[in-house]
């Protein structure tokens, strides 16, 4: 096998070590930018993904710490869901991808690399954005720095 050599990631591999919330800590951090913080509503955080599947790629939480989903008030569900809606409307609008995938990982044994706070994830999708690199490679290639995603998408979410 091949290597290809990232040495940029090594930064995000140690930062995993942290303690608190990527969610919650979010929330405090005064430089929304650097936080990939780009919106939130009464009860919900909208952020990009630090490691990414695609460009693009949204999490969506609660601004309450909670595990389940079914533990959220009407009000706090409504919420989430209105700016999930939103959310996917400002990526169709923004990026143009061929598709959007959604999926919420619930349990350690679902998925989630986040298991006490729980999350929407977006993620947009084109043809061919699955190539040779990933399965070959076992590398995923972004085309775009987060904080140029973060500065082309921020705009579309000043009216949220």
């Amino acid at each position: 096998m091949k290597n290809i050599w990232a040495p940029w990631r090594m930064t995000y591999i140690d930062d995993d070590k942290r303690e608190g919330c990527i969610f919650c800590d979010k929330l405090k951090g005064p430089d929304r930018r650097s936080n990939l913080v780009l919106a939130e509503t009464a009860h919900s955080l909208v952020m990009l993904n630090k490691y990414p599947y695609n460009n693009g790629h949204l999490l969506l939480a609660p601004k309450r710490h909670e595990k389940q989903l079914s533990a959220l008030s009407v009000d706090e569900y409504g919420d989430l869901s209105e700016a999930l809606r939103k959310s996917v409307a400002i990526i169709l609008a923004a990026l143009h991808p061929g598709g959007i995938n959604l999926g919420m990982n619930l349990g350690r044994c679902a998925g989630a690399g986040v298991e006490d706070h729980f999350h929407w994830h977006v993620v947009p999708r084109w043809d061919a954005d699955t190539n040779f690199m990933p399965v070959v490679g076992e590398v995923r290639v972004m085309p775009q720095h987060l904080l140029e995603s973060y500065d082309r998408l921020r705009p579309y979410f000043e009216a949220f």
